[in-house]
């Protein structure tokens, strides 16, 4: 009997150390469960050396004009903005790991030259196929980064990221947001219909979205072209991008991950984006879906979308890092139709499903930066959208909109108008907010980003008509939003839980319809209270140990995120019983 004791305790023993060792061997053998070599034995090559690359004036930096292949055999240097043209392909197989170099230092202001941060881009009619796997992940992350998990997570926008841009439907007109001026807020159309991404320098065909709607000449379009919604710009599975956000000026920045009328024939799921300096990824209008998608530590919004996208959303994962390693925390959702206030169509209206999103209780806007409402849902430029099943904790403001009309838009056109069912018109509501559930939230219903400004019409459908739930404090059960972390050396030594337990009811609520992108979930959030956290098999979320219920722990008996006295009990209850 003694032996056999001791023997189930070296066992779990052994176990454990497998189990404390998972994370560091997920990163440093990153693809080694697709025949990959360890990621510090690949050597580097620059994406520019590759064949076909020609530089292009004015973008710093050129296009592979016959596409490329890149494997687990090499690390690639993003040294420059790498562009893949029309009916070329960017095949990035499992297990690869491309990073991001820092913009050169201008030699007038001894700073990098932001303008020349690097990226990747694709263009209209090209394609990106990063199709990877839970085991073998593909990742994007700064070139200094050692995939050691050690890469200090407070390093935001060591680059540029990852554009892609389509040819879908977006709202821009020549006369309400043109013409294109650089880093001109708001001033992104080159013709009705056809864009230039927000960010860059020029107005060249490489770096434009959309089409060109109009009998205007363009030069490098074709005049009077119809948008394809059903665009496809490639695969993005399995992908993290890390560390980017370059920000060129205030209000004019590269997203960890751009999509600019990228069109619903594309595949986005399972896309993780971590410690990026601006925007999280944002929607420039488009119908492209996105599923099982999450944001670490980033600075500005988490989820931010414009110009008419109308695509779907299920199961994303947003969490704040700290105040102190935080310029400009900004918004969970910042929900725009359209920047230069122009009311134009189609609107926003967005369909989203299931999510978590963690704030950090930020109160005051940092002086100099992109603020706007400091909400887990800001919803303004008249957005529509539909957002239901979700769990919002830990800002200032919970759902936020914007009432007061500014010219040109017409009376009773702002996102408050398309909510309240005491606002006469318009007729139809294309802003919902259903069957949320707000914790911690000072301020759960906001007007003009003040609680003073709500009527108690506006607390009635909130609440009764609408069935959002608010919580006060940090105290709803099995779920704690707090976590603490060094954001120098990434060690957790409190972790937050994101899962409710007991799961939160859908009861009289729309549930995701089983529709071929949605799934069926009837619970609020973006994670059921049982069976496995969908993080928990490739992010990097489980790599750093960020969450409760994300590391596999053989002792934790019932699956909480600790080894306690619970789990003595459970085991003490069945000591002895037979497992056959």
């Amino acid at each position: 009997m003694k032996t056999k004791k001791r023997i189930s305790k070296l066992f779990a023993t052994s176990i454990m150390a497998v189990a404390s060792v998972a994370s560091s061997y997920a990163q440093t053998n990153l693809g080694a469960a697709c025949g990959c070599p360890a990621v510090a034995s690949r050597p580097s090559v620059l994406l520019s050396s590759l064949p076909g690359f020609t530089a292009v004036a004015g973008t710093y930096g050129g296009e592979l004009t016959s596409g490329a292949v890149l494997t687990c055999a090499n690390n690639y240097i993003i040294d420059q903005k790498i562009y893949i043209p029309s009916g070329q392909t960017l095949t990035i197989n499992p297990g690869t790991v491309l990073k991001g170099r820092i913009a050169p230092i201008d030699p007038l202001t001894s700073q990098p030259d932001k303008a020349k941060a690097s990226a990747v881009v694709i263009e209209r009619g090209g394609k990106i196929m990063a199709n990877g796997s839970a085991d073998c992940q593909i990742v994007f992350t700064a070139e200094a980064d050692n995939l050691d998990g050690l890469f200090p997570i407070a390093n935001m926008g060591q680059w540029g990221g990852v554009v892609i841009l389509g040819k879908a439907t977006n709202n821009l007109t020549l006369a309400a947001n043109g013409p294109f001026v650089v880093n001109g807020t708001g001033k992104l159309a080159v013709a009705d219909g056809l864009g230039t991404i927000e960010g860059f320098a020029t107005s060249n065909p490489q770096d434009r979205y959309g089409v060109n709607t109009s009998a205007a000449v363009v030069a490098g379009e074709l005049s009077s072209q119809s948008f394809d919604d059903n665009d496809n710009s490639g695969i993005l599975k399995y992908v993290s991008i890390r560390y980017s956000g370059a920000v060129l000026a205030v209000g004019a920045e590269i997203n960890a991950l751009t999509l600019g009328s990228v069109g619903r024939g594309t595949t986005i799921e399972n896309v993780e984006i971590v410690s990026c300096a601006d925007d999280n990824i944002e929607f420039f209008g488009g119908t492209v879906n996105v599923k099982y998608i999450t944001t670490l530590f980033g600075n500005d919004d988490m989820f931010d979308w414009d110009l008419g996208w109308s695509g779907k959303a299920q199961f994303l994962f947003g969490m704040k890092t700290d105040i102190a390693a935080n310029n400009d925390s900004d918004n969970g959702f910042e929900c725009d139709s359209d920047d230069n206030k122009s009311n134009n169509n189609p609107k926003s209206v967005p369909v989203i499903y299931n999510a978590t999103i963690l704030g950090n209780s930020k109160s005051v806007f940092t002086v100099g930066g992109d603020n706007s409402s400091l909400a887990a849902i800001n919803a303004k430029e008249a957005t529509g959208g539909e957002i239901y099943n979700s769990v919002f904790a830990n800002f200032k403001n919970g759902f936020n909109m914007v009432k007061s009309i500014t010219a040109p838009r017409a009376a009773n056109s702002e996102a408050y108008h398309n909510w309240s069912t005491s606002e006469a018109t318009p007729a139809v509501k294309i802003l919902k907010v259903k069957c949320n559930t707000f914790v911690g939230c000072t301020n759960p219903l906001t007007v003009g980003s003040s609680a003073a400004n709500v009527i108690a019409a506006d607390n009635t459908q909130f609440t009764t008509v609408d069935l959002n739930v608010v919580v006060a404090g940090n105290t709803l059960p099995g779920f704690d939003y707090t976590f603490a972390v060094n954001n120098t050396t990434n060690v957790f030594s409190a972790k937050n839980d994101p899962i409710p337990n007991p799961s939160l009811s859908v009861t009289g609520c729309p549930v995701a319809p089983a529709d071929g992108f949605f799934k069926v979930a009837n619970y609020r959030g973006a994670f059921a209270s049982t069976g496995s956290n969908w993080l928990s098999d490739w992010s990097y979320s489980q790599v750093l140990n960020t969450s409760k219920g994300l590391v596999a722990c053989p002792t934790d008996l019932d699956k909480d995120g600790d080894t306690d006295v619970t789990d003595f009990l459970t085991f003490a209850a069945s000591f002895g019983t037979n497992c056959n």
